[in-house]
């Protein structure tokens, strides 16, 4: 793979980078991420218009693009293609939304008499719920392989399902820290399934 001729000093160290992180060198993970975690976070802001959406989003580009990086083709500048693939995801993430948020108003049936509203019964079956469950305690014992700090924040939010105000009360910690440190926590958390997926191949 060649550094392409055209590129500015930037996108040549990124460049370098990916080459590195093809290796199989966690730093040049850590320094894409670091690079370009803020802007793609605005751009992806400026979609969805919603802070807790925008960051899991942020961190779901990151490990599609980190996934995909053999994909990556230097025609481009390594950004070009990272902001592509965020703002795809964000395009998917859009779809789904509507998808899920289907309108009550206009439901009439051929007379012109509402329709009653169906609702689909979120009820797994016992095999679907030994699935679950069995998915459920594998999640926990890849957590328990996360820093303490880590470990707590990732269970208070999407065990406990507190809130980032909540978290941040309950640690006594600012409620900017809390989020960058569940920022982290879910990178490396997405790295740690990512192997272990990929160990069960």
């Amino acid at each position: 793979m060649e550094v392409n001729a055209n590129f500015t000093e930037n996108a040549k160290n990124d460049f370098h980078l990916v080459v590195k992180a093809r290796e199989g060198n966690q730093k040049a993970y850590a320094d894409l991420m670091h690079r370009y975690k803020d802007s793609i976070y605005f751009m992806v802001l400026k979609m969805v218009n919603n802070k807790e959406d925008a960051m899991d989003l942020t961190v779901e580009t990151f490990a599609k693009a980190f996934e995909k990086l053999e994909k990556y083709q230097p025609e481009y500048a390594f950004s070009t293609w990272l902001f592509r693939v965020a703002t795809n995801n964000c395009i998917d993430f859009i779809r789904k939304k509507k998808l899920n948020t289907q309108s009550i108003h206009g439901m009439l049936d051929e007379d012109g008499d509402e329709k009653p509203l169906q609702i689909k019964a979120d009820v797994l079956n016992p095999e679907e719920t030994s699935i679950k469950k069995q998915q459920t305690e594998e999640l926990k014992l890849l957590i328990e392989s996360l820093p303490i700090r880590y470990r707590n924040l990732i269970t208070l939010r999407y065990f406990d399902e507190l809130s980032y105000e909540e978290i941040a009360q309950q640690l006594d910690l600012p409620l900017g820290t809390v989020k960058a440190q569940l920022f982290r926590a879910r990178f490396l958390l997405g790295n740690i399934i990512n192997r272990h997926n990929k160990d069960d191949i």
